[in-house]
């Protein structure tokens, strides 16, 4: 799977933050669960546009996040962030992670897709955008074509099962929240032993997952990993995960 992961730009606004892996956040192997990533991640995005005051800051959508986890940080480590604008479009942006700890990285991107919240379609990056963000693009432009197949490969050999959803996991969008779909894919690293990092992980989002959703799961395994497909209810796909070992 390839996942193009652009280095940290010598010029324009990259923000940095720090912070303590706690017990919620750690497996009970003591590393830190990908769910969790996945909340670090949105706050140092999300706090990254409150500081540089950019208009509709909540109004950001995840089209795609792939992760590349060298080593995971684990209980009670002291991780330091970074972000910054990895590429742009006409309305959405690429936002690229780091996540650094002693012994390795988590190395990752994330699509972002500006809404309008009323309707929930893509509409233009807000005006000043390119004059807050875009200098760390450095010129790189990105599109918003699916990358993984919405259709199951190989539905003979593939495993089914059901997900529950619960009233947490809801965000203010009255969607399920992006880090849920991490949790999903951690349920199959439990299965999985043999899955450790380092691992490249892409995980790309179709449709909303609404409260009362019937929510299933269909996994195809290979030698490497696993390709999940997950059902919002509806009869759509809500979202797709690539897993492989390195």
């Amino acid at each position: 799977m390839v996942v193009e992961l652009v280095p940290r730009p010598d010029r324009g606004r990259v923000f940095e933050a720090s912070r303590r892996v706690r017990l919620a956040d750690s497996s009970a192997g003591g590393r830190l669960r990908l769910d969790a990533i996945a909340r670090y991640l949105q706050d140092i995005a999300n706090d990254d546009a409150r500081e540089a005051e950019s208009p509709n800051f909540t109004a950001w959508v995840a089209r795609r996040t792939a992760l590349r986890v060298e080593h995971f940080p684990r209980y009670l480590d002291m991780i330091s962030m970074a972000t910054w604008c990895s590429a742009v479009g006409p309305r959405w942006a690429e936002r690229r992670y780091s996540v650094q700890v002693d012994g390795g990285s988590i190395e990752g991107s994330t699509l972002w897709v500006h809404v309008d919240l009323e309707t929930m379609k893509p509409i233009v990056v807000p005006a000043g955008f390119h004059e807050q963000f875009a200098e760390a693009a450095q010129g790189r432009t990105i599109s918003a074509r699916q990358l993984l197949p919405t259709r199951v490969t190989d539905a003979d050999e593939a495993r089914r099962s059901m997900w529950p959803t619960r009233f947490v996991d809801f965000d203010v969008l009255g969607h399920v929240n992006n880090s849920v779909y991490w949790a999903m894919v951690e349920e199959q690293l439990g299965r999985r032993r043999e899955l450790r990092a380092p691992l490249t992980i892409a995980l790309e989002h179709h449709d909303a997952i609404d409260p009362g959703a019937e929510v299933a799961i269909t996994v195809l395994d290979s030698d490497i990993g696993f390709d999940m497909w997950v059902g919002s209810g509806t009869g759509s796909v809500a979202a797709v995960v690539r897993c492989e070992r390195d």
